[in-house]
């Protein structure tokens, strides 16, 4: 007889009703499963809405798909990683088959003066090619032409968005205006739309390049490329064609002063095209991939409590069960009530769990590290969604077949037959409670061990000699010195040392110097280093080592010990003597001893002057603690016949000031004052502390910690709860069997003992399948450990101890109402 789908329906409405009020007459067992559900699928929903928006949305770009970074990679010298130059930029786009639109770009910042108070703002300098390879026009004007791009045409810029409506109100009359930018005024010619970003920076101004081709030379491998391919052209087509015009690039173009062809061809570039999600993302993947594991141990965890729930619900229903079954319900009909009691508890959860993902995703975010790529893109969209629903719906199907495979199918006789006195002696009805309490503690092992181990690692890195001391102490600002405002370099230098000696005269100011970088900022440039005691045949590369330039007296600004030598004096810069300081592990690398070091010669180019080594300083953690100290050369802000540049000097400065006041407003007030009063128009930025940029170099693994921790705190609470429902429900069946024991004259200590060895007992052999799936679980965090084993026996050995205390704790308060029974009272229940 066929069923119509009305009457389906109609039986379906019933039997949710039917769940519902059930529910609804045990008001604390819902509550305790409910809230439990939520917990799991809540921070599921959480961890994958961040999934979700940083890994798997496709980029906010026309066609993301055929958006690549063009790359390339040098193993002839170890870089994975290289960026273009100029001549690689002009060969590519005037000689490639794939790309329908190519450009190149770098980060910047300049000054705006002009529009009242003079700021630093985020900048992005660009080729022609770059904006139309995104495929965002603007919203008012117009893109670059290559005529803009071009060497000595008039200056133009574009605006985004934000900073069009922050500093201009949105008036669309902008276009045709000019900007002093830097000094030079720039034409605004267009306006981005409010949609549009930029990769995972937030330039508010766009800028061509303007490089001029016919001075391009070899090398500057100094920025990022991005194209549109083709329609039609693969990933493996267009690195066949990069690979065709690498070799094109040194016919094109000659090598710059100093240097020459033979020296590239030794760098054996290789091409590396590959989706532009990669650059946005980097290696990011893997850390949210391993939370996202985490978390959802932590709903297994959830799922092992809620089944230990329903199978007690269950055992209390066999009866009603038994007596249905007698009466001719069949066993599927039973199954489908208990599933969707089970199913209904689920996605009431889920519902819940949304509620709680919102409120957690809120402060997700405000802990996320800055370098946490696209941030705007996390939210609650219909993806996270349909995740939640399907996590709700397999978690109440989980959960539910437990019981459903035990009692979906009673007996009458077995009913009858663990009545009375046997009840107590069952040890069957038992095992499937046990085995998932155990299993709740094998996962909480896996997730406290995983959260130990980043434990110790942050604290490890927290033990780091990081080369300078007291970085609450040293307040950092950056400011830049265009060319437009100030053209010959004798005058940057003293316009430097003047706002030097002012910020001195500060009071509380107990040092100050400055140099293009701070400690850990990321403002760091690379490059070959020649050294005059050894000789490279011809061809052979030089090391390439860190370079930075630093002002007289910076090191003593620091806390940064001189290891031999001295430091540069004012003398060394305004006479321009050819001297240089190198850290202490560039000179045991060129030197073997940092005292040899002195009076030895290096150069940056083979036609470069010789500058001769007066000081040795303390290395410096500049690539964050958990990376090695790079190896060093510190030259003077101020040389001559240095990268070719007769007369250099560094215009872009950080000042490091060293202050029991930093961070404090009238503090940073005097400091704007000492600068305006030497120049008005340069504003400050990158106002911070030294230890909040060194913090932030630790971010990652600072928000890698927090969420592993979570999820551990969360499967501890969980699985003591698991283990307290097992064993709290173990001593009510045992009520007659206690009260005998306490009759024939057992002792309250013996009978607590017997109570907390059980639940010991289980959470041991739970311990025990945990260290076996956390000895090979945790190798997947060895890449994020610093200075400590995946296998460290400190960190097992603590976890399992604190997860046996943490169970007999557990045990304690069932085996005290044990041992409190009333034998008259128990036997008298029977």
């Amino acid at each position: 007889m066929r069923t119509s789908p009305a009457l389906v329906r109609n039986i379906t409405r019933a039997m949710i009703k039917h769940v519902f009020r059930r529910l609804l007459r045990s008001p604390i067992f819902t509550f305790v499963t409910l809230a439990t559900i939520a917990i799991g699928i809540g921070a599921n929903t959480a961890i994958f809405s961040v999934v979700n928006g940083v890994l798997l949305k496709p980029l906010p770009y026309p066609d993301a798909e055929r958006l690549v970074g063009v790359w390339q990679s040098a193993p002839g010298i170890g870089i994975n990683e290289l960026q273009l130059g100029f001549a690689d930029y002009f060969t590519f786009r005037e000689e490639n088959r794939s790309f329908q639109h190519f450009g190149i770009w770098s980060q910047d910042s300049v000054s705006i003066t002009g529009l009242g108070a003079p700021e630093q703002i985020q900048s992005l300098d660009a080729t022609a090619g770059l904006l139309p390879a995104l495929g965002i026009q603007p919203v008012l004007g117009r893109w670059f032409t290559e005529k803009d791009d071009s060497a000595g045409s008039p200056a133009t810029a574009i605006l985004t968005y934000g900073y069009w409506m922050r500093r201009f109100g949105g008036d669309a009359s902008v276009i045709g205006r000019r900007l002093l930018v830097d000094g030079e005024a720039k034409e605004i010619i267009g306006v981005m739309p409010r949609s549009f970003r930029f990769l995972d920076t937030k330039p508010e101004l766009i800028a061509p390049f303007q490089f001029n081709r016919a001075k391009t030379t070899l090398g500057n491998f100094s920025y990022q490329g991005i194209a549109r391919l083709k329609p039609g052209v693969s990933l493996a087509q267009a690195n066949q064609d990069l690979a065709r015009m690498i070799p094109m690039v040194t016919t094109k173009f000659s090598p710059p002063p100093g240097f020459s062809a033979k020296i590239f061809s030794e760098l054996k570039i290789l091409p590396d095209v590959r989706p532009l999600k990669r650059d946005v993302i980097g290696d990011l993947g893997r850390v949210l991939w391993v939370l996202m594991g985490s978390i959802g141990v932590v709903l297994l965890i959830a799922c092992a409590n809620v089944a230990n729930l329903l199978l007690v619900r269950a055992e209390g229903r066999q009866q009603e069960l038994a007596i249905r079954s007698s009466l001719g319900a069949n066993w599927t009909e039973i199954a489908r009530e208990l599933l969707m009691e089970s199913v209904s508890l689920g996605l009431a959860g889920g519902m819940l769990g949304v509620g709680l993902a919102y409120a957690a995703l809120r402060v997700l975010v405000s802990i996320a590290p800055a370098s946490l790529p696209r941030l705007d893109e996390i939210s609650i969209d219909p993806q996270v969604l349909l995740f939640t629903l399907a996590i709700s719906l397999l978690a109440g199907l989980l959960f539910g077949l437990i019981p459903v495979l035990k009692y979906g199918a009673p007996s009458m006789a077995s009913v009858l037959r663990a009545g009375g006195r046997t009840l107590s002696q069952s040890k069957e009805r038992h095992q499937v409670r046990n085995t998932l309490v155990v299993l709740q503690v094998a996962l909480a092992l896996i997730l406290l061990i995983s959260s130990g181990l980043m434990i110790r690692t942050f604290l490890a890195l927290r033990h780091v000699q990081p080369g300078f001391t007291g970085a609450e102490n040293l307040q950092t600002v950056r400011l830049y010195v265009p060319e437009g405002q100030v053209k010959e370099p004798d005058r940057v230098l003293r316009m430097l040392q003047e706002m030097q000696q002012r910020i001195s005269a500060i009071p509380g100011v107990s040092s100050v110097s400055f140099a293009n970088w701070a400690p850990t900022d990321g403002h760091n440039s690379n490059d070959l280093l020649y050294a005059e005691d050894r000789t490279y045949r011809d061809g052979q590369l030089p090391p390439i080592r860190r370079f930075h330039f630093v002002a007289p007296g910076f090191f003593h600004a620091l806390g940064t010990s001189v290891v031999a030598g001295r430091e540069y004096t004012w003398t060394d810069l305004q006479d321009q003597r050819t001297v240089v300081i190198v850290s202490e592990n560039l000179a045991r690398e060129f030197w073997g001893d940092p005292s040899k070091a002195i009076g030895k010669r290096i150069r940056e180019g083979m036609k470069d002057d010789w500058r001769e080594v007066i000081g040795v300083v303390q290395d410096i953690q500049d690539d964050g603690p958990d990376q090695k100290a790079p190896r060093t050369v510190y030259w003077p802000v101020r040389m001559k016949n240095f990268y070719g540049e007769p007369n250099l000097v560094q215009r872009s400065a950080v000042f490091v000031i060293r202050s029991a006041r930093t961070g404090s407003e009238s503090f940073l007030k005097e400091i704007r004052q000492a600068v305006w009063s030497v120049n008005a128009s340069l504003p400050l930025t990158s106002i911070r502390t030294l230890a909040e940029v060194y913090r932030a170099s630790m971010a990652r693994s600072s928000f890698t910690l927090v969420m592993l921790a979570i999820a551990g705190g969360m499967a501890l609470l969980l699985g003591v709860v698991g283990i307290y429902g097992v064993i709290s429900y173990s001593v009510s069946e045992r009520t007659r069997e206690i009260g005998i024991r306490i009759a024939l004259g057992a002792q309250p200590r013996t009978l607590q003992a017997m109570v907390v060895r059980h639940g010991v007992l289980l959470a041991s052999i739970g311990v025990a399948f945990g260290l076996v799936g956390a000895v090979a679980i945790t190798r997947i965090l060895a890449s994020f450990l610093f200075n400590v084993s995946a296998l460290d026996p400190f960190t097992y050995a603590a976890v399992s101890a604190g997860l046996l205390a943490a169970a007999a704790a557990a045990s304690y308060l069932p085996a005290h109402k044990a041992s409190v029974v009333n034998p008259v009272e128990a036997l008298r229940s029977e």
